[in-house]
């Protein structure tokens, strides 16, 4: 499977997380992100998993979910295909 992002740091200072992905740096307001990382303690938010693809970050200890996309503000459009109509 290919990786969709590479993921190379996650760390959390007080309010903030900082997130290192495909070679940039961003910094979250945690509380602007997740209100379950928000009340979450420094174990908590420590003990995360990247998903293989890179796709996006799990909590397994408060059962929360990011995307990496959705952080970075990536949004994806369906492409438009043709569609082929057939006149009888």
């Amino acid at each position: 499977m290919p990786k969709i992002h590479d993921v190379q740091e996650v760390k959390f200072k007080e309010t903030q997380m900082f997130l290192k992905v495909d070679g940039k740096e961003y910094v979250f307001q945690i509380s602007d992100i997740s209100r379950k990382l928000s009340n979450a303690s420094t174990f908590e938010r420590e003990n995360f998993e990247t998903s293989p693809s890179g796709y996006g970050l799990h909590w397994p200890l408060i059962d929360e979910d990011l995307s990496i996309d959705g952080l970075i503000g990536i949004v994806h459009t369906p492409s438009k295909k043709k569609t082929m109509l057939s006149i009888k």
